[in-house]
């Protein structure tokens, strides 16, 4: 199947079996950003109720500027990568100050935190620029189709994909394809059991001919998961309780926590501590958290480092607090 084909059947699949979602089909780059921002590590599922209570509490791009990064946080809270959040807050920001959003793929890759699979799927979604948009499941689509082994998460692979996606662009549908292959990798090119029988290019597909679909693609090994053992301890006096924001340069940047132990032995805080649930697993991409979770009920108030804040107990749902965290309240009595 020659390349234009491809595009053509691919083109003609979308319009019967996209996808419906409610930032598409209304070219504003700040739906179509918000979106692509929320499903860069989310479910379309979970990530589609997010954007509907994003666009709900800041209907445009100078609401979310005008936000303080607290509130952008509470409202991301459960969604995890939570620079993804601070990022584009920022980004807002500067668009803001830029005067509107900027619409060559050079302007939006100048923003915090768009890269340049975002860059392209706002540029080509929004203002129809020729900017192939290659996320997870464009790879799979052209590795399997066109039989590459290259792997995907190396250097030489991704100028490979990005080349060939480029290549494959009908003129002035780029924001269509772009949406079509996406689609098309989720619901029908699927990782596990796709729809080969009914495939609209199976005709032409290499790892189906050569019984490879299961094999593609390829990617190098991945990083040893680490394991890290983390304790928070609760600390209730007189209906208050105290957090600390988290610092910079670990997880969680700038999300509120009890109070946190790691590496060291469990402090005196002038009264017995009550184990409320040991060995919590919570994992992250890279890593595997396990964590034990104490309460401590003082009957005067700690001496605590000086990061650490007293707030009232009743408060703490408006601060933005990793999944971890609620894990530990939820365990409360």
């Amino acid at each position: 199947m020659e390349q234009s084909s491809f595009a053509t059947a691919l083109l003609g699949w979308f319009a019967q079996y996209g996808r419906e979602l409610p930032w598409r089909g209304i070219g504003d780059p700040y739906s179509i950003w918000v979106s692509e921002v929320i499903l860069q590590q989310t479910r379309i599922e979970q990530g589609r109720d997010y954007w509907l209570r994003f666009m709900e509490r800041f209907p445009t791009v100078e609401a979310l500027a005008a936000a303080s990064e607290d509130e952008v946080l509470r409202l991301w809270q459960g969604l995890g990568y939570y620079s993804r959040a601070r990022n584009m807050h920022a980004a807002a920001q500067q668009i803001v100050a830029m005067g509107g959003f900027p619409n060559t793929i050079e302007g939006l890759r100048s923003l915090k935190g768009v890269g340049d699979y975002t860059a392209a799927a706002v540029g080509s979604m929004a203002f129809n620029l020729p900017a192939a948009a290659v996320d997870g499941n464009v790879y799979r689509v052209l590795a399997r189709h066109f039989g590459l082994d290259t792997p995907i998460n190396s250097t030489q692979g991704k100028h490979l994909f990005q080349a060939m996606a480029q290549e494959l662009l009908p003129e002035g549908e780029a924001g269509t394809f772009n949406q079509a292959m996406m689609d098309f990798g989720a619901t029908w090119c699927t990782p596990r059991s796709p729809r080969c029988i009914d495939c609209p290019v199976g005709d032409t597909c290499e790892a189906l001919r050569t019984g490879r679909v299961a094999l593609l693609p390829v990617k190098e090994k991945k990083l040893k998961i680490q394991e890290r053992r983390l304790i928070y301890i609760y600390i209730r006096h007189r209906g208050m309780t105290a957090l600390r924001r988290r610092p910079a340069g670990d997880i969680w940047q700038g999300l509120w926590e009890p109070l946190f132990i790691e590496d060291a032995p469990l402090p005196d805080l002038g009264c017995p501590l009550t184990l409320l649930a040991s060995g919590v697993k919570h994992v992250l991409t890279h890593r595997i958290l396990l964590a034990d979770f104490y309460l401590a009920e003082p009957e005067s108030r700690p001496h605590l480092p000086a990061e650490y804040q007293w707030i009232d107990e009743q408060d703490i749902n408006n601060y933005a607090l990793p999944r971890l965290v609620e894990k530990l309240l939820k365990r409360l009595g």
